[in-house]
């Protein structure tokens, strides 16, 4: 199974925590309960999703059981790109 996380986490370490020095989270943490992403920066992460992996996140996957967690991406990852 490929491995997602590093990547992304990554991204969102790069791009939704700046400045946020000693900052982290683990892989079952809720970006949302955790206040690291928004509303607009999950349409970040989608857009990161589809030019990194060429899936198309369709409007009913975007529901935090895909997309609220580095573990919800990975499991959302691997099952849409097995497709």
């Amino acid at each position: 199974m490929q491995d997602y996380k590093a990547p992304l986490r990554q991204f969102i370490e790069e791009n939704f925590m700046m400045g946020s020095t000693g900052k982290t989270f683990s892989d079952a943490d809720s970006f949302m309960a955790r206040h690291i992403i928004d509303s607009t920066g999950f349409l970040e992460l989608v857009l990161f999703l589809e030019e990194t992996w060429g899936v198309t996140v369709e409007d009913d996957e975007m529901v935090p059981e895909n997309l609220d967690s580095l573990d919800h991406l990975q499991g959302y990852l691997t099952r849409k790109r097995a497709a």
